[in-house]
């Protein structure tokens, strides 16, 4: 699993800084997180390719989130036989690809469900066969939603000894097992994937929280993640800025990281008005409240490693 920095700007986009978006990579498939004006520029320069792209999800429509979508989609449609998109979004996200797409009279050759947040919702938004999405809303000047991605769990460790112990010899037997199967012996006994697996072992997860102010709906989605992009787009000398304009400093996300018991956090969303030789600004004030943090850069690439595989350094 990779997590692609695509755009890490707020507001506008600088000749150094594209706007909000993110890429999640797992297995040849891409879920984007935001797509800010312009994010098809850096797409490209990822090398991402758009054939994976199964699934845009929208934290709110203000235009630094939400302009890069028309992009992508007439993008996607370059393609021979692309598969279906969904798009995740607020209310008022599917009116704004449907008047967006006919004002455009762009041609799109896949389908396009667009699912939007509602009170009835719940907290899942998304599953397919590598993982579900759950959103929730945090608090800024307007309606915005938070989103975790959630793989699934994997099945539990495959025990050799217990198999042959059982009378399950070597080879496709044991493939089947680890599948969840079932299978008989040579000798006509059933054996169950229960027998000879342990416990089930958890998956990645991966937090993306931008435009908001500090809110339950934060915690809960970053809550023991594997790797959180939470914004930061303040120094503490701006916090009235960030109060008034729905946003938080790097202090304040730090503080979030640690207290979610975050593995890993990566501050995005980041003011036009710092350069990017203000960045390591930013980051010293951070880590001052959680340690495991850093700012991130337009196409950094993260590589989210199962919990288990984690070595000691962590950023």
């Amino acid at each position: 699993m990779e997590c692609v920095l695509i755009g890490t700007g707020g507001m506008m986009p600088m000749p150094y800084r594209m706007l909000s978006s993110m890429a999640i990579r797992l297995n040849g498939k891409l879920y984007l997180f935001d797509a800010g004006e312009g994010t098809q520029i850096n797409w490209k320069k990822a090398r991402l390719g758009v054939r994976g792209l199964k699934l845009i999800a929208v934290t709110h429509l203000h235009a630094d989130h939400c302009l890069g979508i028309p992009g992508m989609l007439m993008l996607k449609a370059q393609m021979e036989a692309p598969e279906p998109l969904t798009i995740l979004g607020p209310p008022g996200t599917r009116e704004f690809v449907e008047r967006t797409r006919e004002m455009l009279a762009f041609r799109l050759n896949f389908p396009v469900e667009v699912i939007e947040w509602n009170a009835q919702s719940g907290s899942a938004a998304y599953r397919d066969e590598q993982a579900q999405i759950y959103w929730e809303p945090v608090k800024h000047t307007r309606f915005c939603l938070g989103y975790r991605f959630s793989e699934h769990d994997r099945a539990g460790k495959f025990s050799p000894e217990r198999a042959e112990a059982l009378g399950v010899p070597m080879g496709p037997l044991w493939g089947r097992l680890q599948k969840g199967e079932c299978v008989q012996t040579p000798r006509e006994r059933t054996v169950s994937p229960s027998e000879v697996l342990g416990p089930p072992r958890r998956g990645r997860h991966i937090a993306f929280v931008v435009d908001t102010r500090p809110a339950p709906g934060v915690y809960a989605l970053c809550k023991d993640a594997d790797l959180a992009f939470i914004e930061g787009m303040f120094l503490s000398e701006h916090a009235e800025h960030a109060e008034q304009k729905g946003h938080m400093t790097a202090c304040e996300a730090a503080q979030i990281a640690r207290q979610a018991q975050v593995a890993r956090t990566v501050l995005t969303h980041i003011s036009p008005r710092y350069e990017n030789s203000e960045l390591k600004g930013l980051e010293q004030e951070a880590r001052e409240h959680f340690r495991h943090v850093r700012v991130g850069h337009d196409l950094d690439t993260f590589e989210v490693h199962y919990p288990e595989e984690l070595s000691c350094g962590r950023l």
